[in-house]
C-alpha cells in the first residue's frame, strides 16, 4: 500500500497544485478555492485560464516536473470515453493509462477525473454529481486517486428534477444539461460557477465545487499540523 505523501504549508506557504489537461480552469477555481496555489498545463494555448497557466505536453511536463508540486490533478481528454463522440464516429487518444503511469513517477498523490464511459478503466473511482453541492445539473464526473490520497463516495441524492433534453434550452423546473452544442451560456456560467468560461470550456468543464470538494479533502488527509509563519 502506497504511504501518504506529506503536504507541508511551511512558514504559511500555499501548497502547489499542477492541474494537467487543464483547459479553461474548471477544475483549478476549486482548488484554488480550496487553498491551493495553482500552475495549469495544457498543449493548447488556455487564454481564459484563470492562474498561472504553462503550454506544453501535460504526460511530458508531469514526468519532468511534477515531483515539484504538493498535489496533482489530471483530466485528460475525455471524448475517447464519451458517448457523444461514438456516436460521431470520431476517434481520438485514449491517455487514461498513459497518464496514470506518469503520475505514479512522481511520488507525489494526485487524482485523474473523467467520464462514465471511462470508468472500467479507473481503478476505484468515486462519482461526483451537482445535487452534492447544490448544482442544478447531474454532470456526473468520476475520480480516481493515487500516491497515497484517498477520498470517500459522498451520498448519492436521488435524480428527482427533470433533465432538459441535450442541446435543448432549459425549461422551468428542470436542470440543464450543459454538453455539446446546448443552449444558454450564461446560464450555464451560473449553475456551474465558471462566468469566464466561453461554450467550448463549459461543455468538458469539471464544476468547481468537485474540485473544491476534492482539495479540501486532500489538505484535511494529507496536511499535518500547519507551521505559521511567525
Amino acid at each position: 500500500m502506497t504511504e501518504p505523501t506529506v503536504i507541508r504549508r511551511a512558514g504559511g506557504r500555499q501548497p502547489h497544485l499542477l492541474d494537467l489537461f487543464c483547459c479553461q480552469g474548471g477544475a483549478a477555481k476549486g482548488y484554488a478555492d480550496a487553498g491551493f496555489d495553482v500552475t495549469g498545463v495544457d498543449i493548447s494555448p488556455q487564454p481564459r485560464y484563470p492562474y498561472r497557466f504553462v503550454q506544453a505536453d501535460a504526460i511530458a511536463f508531469v514526468r519532468e516536473h511534477g515531483a515539484a508540486f504538493d498535489f496533482i490533478h489530471a483530466s485528460p481528454p475525455c471524448q475517447h470515453d464519451s458517448e457523444c463522440q461514438r456516436l460521431r464516429g470520431n476517434t481520438h487518444p485514449d491517455l487514461i493509462a498513459p497518464t496514470r503511469s506518469a503520475l505514479e513517477s512522481t511520488g507525489r498523490p494526485w487524482v485523474i477525473e473523467n467520464v462514465g464511459g471511462a470508468v472500467p478503466k479507473l481503478h476505484r473511482p468515486v462519482m461526483l454529481c451537482g445535487p452534492m453541492f447544490g448544482l442544478a445539473t447531474y454532470r456526473h464526473r468520476f475520480f480516481e486517486t493515487g500516491g497515497g490520497f484517498q477520498t470517500e463516495q459522498p451520498s448519492h441524492p436521488a435524480h428527482l428534477v427533470p433533465q432538459a433534453k441535450m442541446g435543448r434550452p432549459v425549461p422551468p423546473g428542470h436542470y440543464g444539461q450543459f454538453v455539446g452544442n446546448f443552449s444558454g451560456v450564461d446560464l450555464a456560467r451560473k449553475v456551474l460557477g465558471v462566468p469566464w468560461m466561453n461554450r467550448d470550456g463549459i461543455r468538458e468543464c469539471i464544476p468547481p465545487a468537485y474540485a473544491q470538494h476534492i482539495g479540501r479533502t486532500a489538505l484535511a488527509q494529507l496536511t499535518p499540523a500547519l507551521e505559521v509563519a511567525a
